[in-house]
């Protein structure tokens, strides 16, 4: 967290949704891109909005001109609830976008089990609501049903996976992304959690999103 960084407060079905605001600095005439919406990994083994891959995604959009929000799932930290495989994870999610972005551009992005419900929520919001941008890093394929990428958002589409991760293999992401064709980018010698290459993690999501918005 830094100076900048506000402490929300969402209204969710299982209660309160602790939450953290981080924005750009906006001299005169300029505009923010628009708000992204951070998923953490699993609630079970120590995920949580500080985590450092979490903490480099909102650092990443924050730097690209967008509000990044992230927040703690049900069960974690000050958010009320507890543990729901995903369901209700996906439920919270829904309803931070809808209180902290319920118009204007929008972004999602998570990583690990944060990933997996991401991906669901692109196919919930899916016709709805358009997203500018996904980010998925280190996807949880092994042990979830990682919903597809909606064809629409292969472009707009950003799947980070390190070579050496053994919590989830690279093989099992590569067979959930080889049915729909969808790029993985991987870095090499790279475990889960990106130690030691967090710069470049933020780099890669950085010029992912300066693409993003050269198609709008």
């Amino acid at each position: 967290m830094n100076a900048q960084t506000q402490k929300l407060s969402v209204q969710g079905s299982a209660g309160r949704i602790e939450a953290l605001l981080d924005a750009p600095a906006v001299d005169g005439g300029q505009t923010l891109n628009g708000t992204v919406v951070i998923s953490h990994p699993h609630p079970l083994f120590g995920g949580t909005m500080d985590n450092k891959v979490v903490q480099t995604l909102a650092r990443a959009f924050v730097l690209s001109g967008w509000r990044a929000v992230r927040f703690n799932f049900r069960g974690v930290g000050a958010s009320e609830g507890a543990y729901d495989e995903g369901r209700g994870e996906l439920a919270d999610l829904l309803a931070v976008v809808s209180e902290q972005a319920p118009a204007g551009p929008l972004a999602l992005a998570g990583f690990s089990f944060g990933a997996f419900v991401t991906s669901h929520a692109a196919q919930a919001l899916h016709p709805q609501r358009a997203l500018d941008a996904l980010v998925l890093v280190g996807t949880a394929a092994t042990r979830f049903k990682v919903s597809p990428v909606l064809e629409t958002l292969y472009e707009r589409t950003l799947v980070v996976h390190g070579e050496q991760d053994d919590t989830v293999p690279l093989s099992d992401v590569m067979d959930w992304a080889r049915p729909q064709s969808l790029p993985v980018t991987v870095v090499p010698g790279v475990g889960h959690f990106f130690h030691g290459q967090l710069p470049l993690l933020r780099g890669l999501v950085v010029r992912h999103l300066h693409s993003c918005h050269s198609l709008t």
